[in-house]
């Protein structure tokens, strides 16, 4: 949580953190939320930090889409960064900066920031509603070392697997993605199985867990070893009913959601983080473009930022939803559908390309196609 003081002097309430297990997460970040890190001169080293060159994709049938990086021009399409060591770089930085105050407990302040994850307490004791869709799946993460480098490419599968207790299979999205730096051959995985299959693959036995991943991603990488515990969490679709408002029963204070805290996307696109980065970027453009007579409390500044940052969540979570719902289609009707449309995108030219900018956090509109005579 975030407190903004006039003159902008923050005080940085300190949460607990009562889970002490290892934190297996990786980030998936595009070139904005770089941008943003490197401001902040948070942006860490190799190993810390490895270079998606290519991204991979795979449908249940055939379909297939393929992202590279020198197709549209670029060093790289995003990066993949070790959570825990970016979480460092940020506390250190906090450190050092001497308009940031650190507390156990909330202070008075005319702008709260409330970026306390999705289960937020704060947003509940403020009385906003969090609309929550769940799904009927659960992501399971981890880290593997690979027989075969990862070649900084990020693979992702959509399937179908048994569930235990259930008739027919369920649908599950497998990613792999590359960790340790240019040559690496470890990988962060994020699997996204029904709760069932998850309670299953997490009582297995590191060796039969590593054959089971190895079988469901086809040997992509050849034999796999964990090298991380197993972590679990349920996955929602969920977004706040207002992310800004009046402090209730405080004279001039207010407050705005950032982060997790306003809204939660499926991570099949990998694009978690970055909507939360984009959500402090937006509110802080918006407080350094205020009028120097409206103070950091007045609604209508705020809700610059909440019609800014709400029509871009929106999109994304209408197309993680999306896509979601439609591999979780049975029948061989919405099969053949889904494989067909993966083929016609990897073929479309300026729309493949102008999606691809978007997911990089570039926003340049389509290039025209070329007129043929």
């Amino acid at each position: 949580m975030l407190l903004a003081r006039e003159r902008l002097n923050v005080a940085l309430v300190e949460s607990p953190q009562p889970n002490t297990a290892p934190d297996v997460r990786a980030y998936s970040l595009n070139g904005a939320a770089k941008a943003l890190l490197q401001d902040l001169r948070c942006w860490p080293e190799a190993p810390a930090v490895t270079p998606v060159h290519q991204m991979q994709v795979w449908g249940d049938d055939g379909g297939q889409l393929n992202f590279g990086a020198r197709e549209h021009g670029v060093g790289e399409l995003n990066w993949m960064v070790d959570v825990p060591v970016l979480q460092a770089l940020l506390a250190q930085a906090v450190q050092f900066q001497p308009q940031i105050q650190v507390v156990q407990a909330p202070v008075s302040a005319p702008l709260t920031v409330v970026c306390e994850g999705r289960a937020s307490q704060t947003r509940a004791e403020l009385g906003v509603g969090f609309d929550i869709t769940h799904y009927e799946q659960h992501a399971l993460a981890t880290r593997l070392v690979c027989e075969r480098a990862h070649e900084g490419i990020a693979r992702q599968w959509f399937g179908w697997s048994p569930a235990p207790g259930l008739a027919r299979p369920q649908a599950e999205v497998l990613a792999l993605l590359p960790l340790g730096g240019e040559g690496g051959r470890e990988v962060a995985l994020v699997w996204s199985v029904h709760p069932l299959r998850a309670q299953a693959l997490m009582a297995m036995s590191p060796e039969d867990f590593s054959a089971a991943l190895a079988q469901a991603c086809g040997h992509a990488l050849g034999g796999m070893q964990l090298s991380a515990e197993r972590a679990v969490w349920p996955l929602q679709l969920a977004r706040a009913e207002r992310w800004t408002g009046a402090m209730p029963g405080q004279h001039k204070q207010a407050f705005a959601l950032a982060g997790d805290a306003a809204h939660a996307l499926h991570p099949l696109a990998g694009q978690g983080l970055n909507v939360g980065l984009a959500d402090v970027a937006e509110l802080v453009n918006v407080i350094r473009a205020k009028e120097f007579w409206r103070p950091l409390h007045d609604l209508k500044l705020l809700r610059r930022y909440e019609r800014a940052r709400q029509a871009d969540v929106q999109a994304m979570g209408f197309v993680t939803d999306g896509l979601q719902r439609l591999f979780a289609q049975p029948g061989p009707v919405w099969q053949n559908l889904r494989n067909w449309g993966m083929r016609g995108f990897d073929c479309s030219g300026p729309l493949k390309h102008w999606v691809t900018q978007r997911a990089m956090g570039q926003s340049t509109p389509p290039k025209p196609a070329k007129a043929t005579r």
